[in-house]
């Protein structure tokens, strides 16, 4: 089975993981990237507020986001673009706990994926001083990128993904996991229900 993932990252306005206000994606295809995409999101009503601090790590702005489409607008978007991949984030707590949240925050049901987060990988793939993106993405070769930028991160981490997968001869995004020893986790009733009844309910991350 081929090196088959979408990479995905969110920029949020605030502390809340409803508060996406970003999205970038990556389809990777046999271990190459094949498509990217990436866009504005609109926060939901209050979680919509820009605070400073936020705006100074990822440059967005509330007047960025004006006409831009809702969460539940953009969501049957991104999860046609994932298309039943497994997703990989850098610290995918964070980016599917944004998926899932903002889901439940609008009335929407948690859409079903199963994850790899690459800071795991990275971790268990490399010896650094630091396994945050930039640093990881360069011990993978991917360098110069324009940090918090979310199309930009997506791509570092399916670079780091890719690179992991060479290193360790994994031919598959669940073989490398198996190989580093990563938990594969899930979110959404389908995926979780599935997972436990392979792996059992202690499993599930």
């Amino acid at each position: 089975m081929p090196l088959n993932f979408t990479a995905i990252d969110f920029e949020t306005a605030n502390s809340s993981s409803a508060s996406a206000c970003s999205v970038g994606l990556v389809k990777v295809r046999d271990g190459r990237v094949v498509d990217r995409v990436s866009w504005f999101i609109q926060p939901p009503l209050g979680h919509d507020e820009f605070l400073e601090w936020n705006t100074r790590i990822h440059g967005i702005r509330a007047t960025d986001v004006v006409g831009a489409a809702s969460w539940g607008q953009q969501l049957p978007d991104l999860v046609a673009f994932a298309d039943g991949d497994h997703l990989v984030a850098h610290n995918a707590g964070f980016d599917l706990g944004v998926i899932k949240t903002a889901s439940t925050v609008v009335g929407l049901p948690v859409p079903d994926f199963n994850y790899v987060c690459s800071l795991q990988v990275a971790r268990r793939t490399y010896h650094l001083d630091s396994y945050r993106l930039p640093v990881a993405a360069m011990a993978a070769g991917f360098e110069d990128f324009a940090h918090h930028d979310a199309l930009a991160d997506s791509e570092a981490c399916a670079a780091i993904m890719i690179h992991a997968a060479k290193r360790h001869e994994a031919d598959t995004i669940e073989q490398l996991a198996h190989i580093t020893r990563v938990k594969v986790g899930v979110i959404g009733p389908v995926a979780t229900e599935a997972h436990a009844a392979v792996h059992g309910p202690m499993a599930l991350t």
